[in-house]
């Protein structure tokens, strides 16, 4: 039903194929377009859009241990490390 098609990137200009896979799954998803960038153009592009994310350090409330957090800690709430948190979880369930 489908047959492999060579397209140009709109970016860097290269050939690429859309497989005859990547029709289909657009076909379903309902997608009218077809891609315009290749998949490293594609990749640089949503890298490119991510903002590194800021971490804060905090003291964890169980073992007194540093803890790197990705948002603002609050006075009136406790902040825990990655391993008392998941020790936190498992004794949960």
């Amino acid at each position: 039903m489908y047959e492999d098609k060579t397209l140009v990137c709109k970016d860097c200009g290269n050939e690429f194929i859309f497989t005859a896979g990547e029709q289909e799954f657009y076909a379903e998803k309902g997608f009218t377009n077809e891609p315009q960038r290749c998949k490293a153009c594609r990749d640089a592009r949503k890298a490119a859009s991510r903002s590194e994310r800021q971490t804060y350090k905090a003291v964890c409330a169980a073992c007194g241990g540093e803890a790197l957090i990705p948002f603002k800690p609050r006075e009136d709430r406790p902040v825990y490390c990655s391993e008392c948190f998941a020790k936190m979880k498992e004794e949960q369930f």
